[in-house]
Parts: structure tokens; sequence; C-alpha cells
């Protein structure tokens, strides 16, 4: 299971890290998008993860994510380290035994884990997150996989709320995660774990509460009650306008990355996809039911990010959110 060119650094890591040169036992972790290799391995009679990097361009550098995840972990917000190497690209961690995180309850804890994450000294800065989204966005609209007219206005009214958006607002800038789906916060029962850390770096604060919205906030009832939650104190009309503008950017976002993700080199037959209520399908992924590793499944998701962000583009929320953004 351990590619040849990585058997003896791991066997160096486990020597380093437990004293032994090789494991009782080794699972193959395959849920997931990332590139790395994932194991749940046994050493000396307990479990933990073992994470081989096969990538060796600058993207697989983990020089600049294992500083933001050991903080994490000295904060008890990532599992414990045993082990890293970022000449290797390997990392040895405990591993945390999943067990189902109820909706009800990730939106209790989920904000509060956020504003302890958010208060980490801060992160390097690696990326502007605008000029990562509109990468993705350049890249779909050079496919051929949707008719212009299909998403001009998506991207025209992507340009307008670009155009309104704080987009330099230092004073938002926090330690994020930037990467929060169902699958890298592991639920043991007690206490929520984020994992899973190649996207870390100093953000926009809205992105993460925007992303694990998505899954828990079902309503502007459960809006005010996350981020009341998130901030300690009641929400202004302002940081409630940043959350609602964040999170149609997000949907945006999703729907182009997913689109390049199951893209086949031809162009997309939209009638002969299955469109999937939004809410259903979210939940759905959240409770473990849909693996986005599958490629309908990701054309899918794609989708359901594109009605919300068009259903959203048409309510008055939209424009009252950027009226009271622009003002300040």
């Amino acid at each position: 299971m351990i590619p040849e060119n990585k058997q003896v650094a791991v066997k160096k890591a486990l020597h380093a890290a437990f004293g032994v040169h090789d494991f009782e036992d080794i699972q193959p972790l395959l849920k997931g998008l990332s590139s790395a290799l994932i194991f749940k391995i046994m050493v000396r009679g307990n479990p933990y993860l073992l994470r081989v990097i096969t990538r060796t361009d600058a993207m697989g550098d983990p020089a600049f994510f294992y500083g933001c995840m050991k903080v994490a972990a000295e904060a008890a917000l990532a599992p414990p380290i045993y082990y890293l190497s970022i000449e290797d690209r390997i990392s040895i961690t405990g591993f945390i035994e999943a067990h189902p995180f109820p909706i009800p309850e990730a939106k209790r804890r989920m904000p509060l884990l956020l504003r302890q994450l958010h208060s980490l000294p801060r992160f390097p800065y690696r990326i502007h997150y605008f000029d990562a989204m509109e990468g993705f966005m350049a890249k779909f609209r050079a496919t051929s996989m949707l008719p212009e007219n299909a998403t001009k206005d998506m991207f025209d009214s992507y340009q307008h709320i670009a155009s309104i958006y704080p987009r330099n607002d230092q004073s938002s800038w926090v330690s994020c995660h930037n990467d929060l789906k169902p699958e890298n916060i592991i639920y043991d029962g007690l206490h929520p774990w984020l994992v899973d850390w190649e996207g870390a770096f100093l953000n926009d604060r809205y992105l993460d509460l925007a992303v694990v919205a998505n899954f828990v906030v079902k309503s502007e009832d459960d809006e005010v009650e996350y981020l009341e939650s998130y901030f300690g104190e009641p929400v202004d009309a302002y940081k409630r306008a940043r959350f609602f503008v964040m999170s149609q950017m997000l949907h945006l976002y999703y729907f182009t990355l997913f689109m390049l993700f199951g893209y086949t080199g031809k162009p997309m037959d939209v009638n002969s996809l299955d469109k999937p209520d939004f809410r259903v399908f979210i939940e759905r992924i959240w409770n473990g039911e849909i693996d986005l590793a599958n490629s309908d499944a990701k054309l899918q998701y794609a989708w359901v990010h594109r009605e919300a962000f068009m259903h959203n583009m048409q309510t008055k929320r939209l424009d009252e959110s950027l009226r009271i953004i622009g003002k300040g």
C-alpha cells in the first residue's frame, strides 16, 4: 500500500515516533478529494493516522501547512501530532474514531470551535481567496462545458458583488482552515476535531463561517443563532450582510470548482443531470451518504450550488446586504 519510494521514509517515521520499524496493521482511508495517501495504522495496539504526500510540486509542499497544523494541535483543535517531516512529506497524528455528528449538535458546537480557531496566532498569508476563486472561474469559463449564455448572468452578478465586498479588509483576516467540509470535521462523540490542514492560511473569517453554515444553518433564525454564538454577542446588520454575501460567493466558487472536478472534456448535457434539492443533498453529504469522489456526485454538488446562487441573486436580501456593505 505504501509506495516503494516512500517505504524507507515511513519506516524512519515509525522509528522516530514509536521506536518500531513497522506497523501491525494498515487500512487505506479512501474518502475525500485529497491527492495524499491516508492510512489508519496500528502500532502497539493503538490506532494512528499516517498521511503520505505524493505530490512533489509547490502545492504539495507541507512546509506551509504543517506549521498551521501544529498550532491547531497545540490548541486541541487538531489531533495530536507524533511525527512530521517536511523533507519526506509524511505525518503521523492521532486517529479519531468518527461518530455521527447530528446537525443540531454541530450548529451548537461549530461556531464556538470556529471562534477558537480564529483566535489562534495568525497563520501566514498564502493567497488572496478572491484570486483563488477567480482563477477557478477563469478555468471553468475556458472550457466548453456549458454555453456562455448559461452562465453569463452568474458571472456578471459575481463581478457586481466583488466590486462591493471589502476583499482587503484585514480586520477580518484570521487564522482559517478554509476547507471545512464534513470529512474534515471528525466528531468523537464528545468533541469535534479538524483535520486536513493543506488549505489553511490567513483569510477572511466569513469564509470558514459560510462553509460550515452551508451544512448546519437551515433558516434565518438558525443564522442569527449561529453568528451570535460565534461572535458572543448580538450581531448587527453589517455582520449578517458580510456573512450572506460571502455565502453567495461560496456557492459560485463551489459550482465552478466541482464542475471542473467532474469535467470529462465534453460539453455537458444539463437536461440529463439529476438535480436534487439543495438542502436534502447537503444533509446527505453531512451524514456521509454521498461521497463527492463520485463523478456524478461532483456534478450534482456543483449544480445545487448553482441553483442556490441563482435563487439568492433574485432576492431583496442580496441587494440590501450589498447596500449595507457598501455603506461600511
